[in-house]
């Protein structure tokens, strides 16, 4: 353009409420290593080799909050507007602030955080290149089976004619704003509506890591890949990892230690299914609670607010919040982690004693240490024992477990 503004602009939906995550908050607003989902999505926008203008859709409570995200990690102004209910509506609001003179534009979604700058910059020249609508997307490489409503497989599909498709999704900007001027249904893939318009769209190659984070599951390989990536560069580098750093730095200004104990308590449900220890138990009843009922994970949570002073899992966490129901015992623990250090202490180690008569603990005590561990950042020690058949315990009523959690650091 003559004036040398931006022809691109990016549209970051980031209003999602993340349900299947259950991290107690807005998917993009979940930590990931620190950072939250919606900043590690800006860093690769910001790395794009072309300049653009850069929508974000948030939450409309969350406003502010994205507003100083971007202000601390993109150098240039930054639009952020409220969502709507669904994907598609979130899309047409960002839609709706493009500015004048912009050509092509691209749908991301935050979820997909550490998608590659290049993978912008790729698909920006094919929509130059071709005229037409681009999606970056992978092959698939499992079997896919078409299923009826009874679960009975109907069919094998062919997968060599499949792709799994990614973001950003690039358009010229006149067709977007045309599909979405007529779009009816609500549809999660913007690529579709242009489509159905009757314009072509293409797929380029995506990237792996160009992943959608979603459950907790993706939220671990996330952090699995975002640590590899510290590793490598700290091997070229020669300088230490910043969680090295970090704990170096946190033991000079130890002050003195807390102690902290919290304990749990769960009846069995039968419909519902076991999560104890953050693993998930098949063929076992579940807890009765307002989340999974995980009793260790709660115990644990318990111990270490207790022992930074920052209250307990009922007042953090409150039974009555429905963002919480149904979720994990790791979201409770991520987020107390991030509550202790940011208080300025540093979790030592943790100890749990587990009492009931099930499940049978023993075979997998080494598993569930090594997940609780990794998720703490800190030595997490297990321990099962029964009541040999005295009270609730002893009659296979429920769980109950004690933790200790103690912490390093200054007040």
């Amino acid at each position: 353009m003559s004036d040398g503004a931006p022809d691109i602009a990016v549209i970051v939906v980031a209003a999602g409420s993340g349900a299947r995550l259950g991290a107690g908050a807005p998917k993009a607003f979940a930590l990931l290593a620190g950072r939250t989902i919606l900043e590690r999505a800006l860093y690769s926008v910001s790395g794009m080799s072309r300049p653009a203008q850069l929508i974000v859709v948030v939450p409309g409570d969350r406003v502010r909050q994205a507003e100083a995200m971007c202000a601390d990690v993109v150098a240039t102004p930054v639009t952020v507007v409220s969502g709507g209910a669904t994907r598609q509506s979130s899309v047409a609001a960002g839609l709706a602030v493009v500015a004048d003179g912009i050509r092509i534009v691209l749908v991301h979604d935050a979820a997909r955080a550490l998608t590659p700058s290049g993978q912008f910059d790729r698909v920006i020249d094919a929509v130059e290149r071709t005229g037409a609508g681009v999606v970056p997307g992978l092959s698939v490489t499992d079997t896919i089976k078409r299923v009826d409503a009874s679960g009975a497989v109907v069919e094998t599909v062919d997968r060599s004619a499949l792709s799994a498709v990614q973001t950003p999704q690039g358009f010229l900007r006149d067709q977007l704003v045309a599909a979405y001027a007529v779009a009816i249904d609500d549809v999660t893939d913007d690529a579709a509506l242009v489509a159905a318009i009757g314009h072509p769209v293409g797929v380029i190659d995506g990237d792996p890591l160009a992943f959608k984070i979603t459950t907790a599951a993706d939220l671990r390989k996330a952090e699995q890949e975002l640590a590899e990536q510290e590793l490598a560069e700290q091997e070229l580098s020669g300088q230490p990892l910043a969680g090295q750093r970090l704990a170096a730095e946190g033991q000079a200004e130890q002050g003195g230690d807390r102690i902290g104990i919290g304990t749990d308590t769960h009846a069995f449900d039968p419909d519902a299914p076991l999560w104890l220890a953050g693993l998930y138990w098949p063929g076992e009843p579940g807890l009765a609670g307002h989340s999974d009922g995980d009793a260790v994970a709660h115990a644990i949570t318990d111990a270490l607010l207790s022992a930074a002073g920052l209250g307990d899992i009922g007042t953090v966490f409150g039974s009555d919040d429905p963002q919480f129901a149904r979720a994990h015992g790791e979201v409770f623990l991520r987020e107390t982690r991030r509550r202790v250090e940011a208080a300025g202490f540093r979790i030592g180690n943790v100890s749990v004693q587990l009492i009931g008569v099930r499940p049978r603990f023993s075979p997998r005590r080494a598993e569930a240490q090594k997940l609780l561990t990794g998720i703490l950042g800190a030595p997490v020690a297990l321990a099962a024992t029964t009541t040999d058949g005295l009270g609730f315990t002893g009659r296979g009523e429920g769980i109950a477990a004690i933790a200790t959690a103690l912490l390093h650091g200054t007040p």
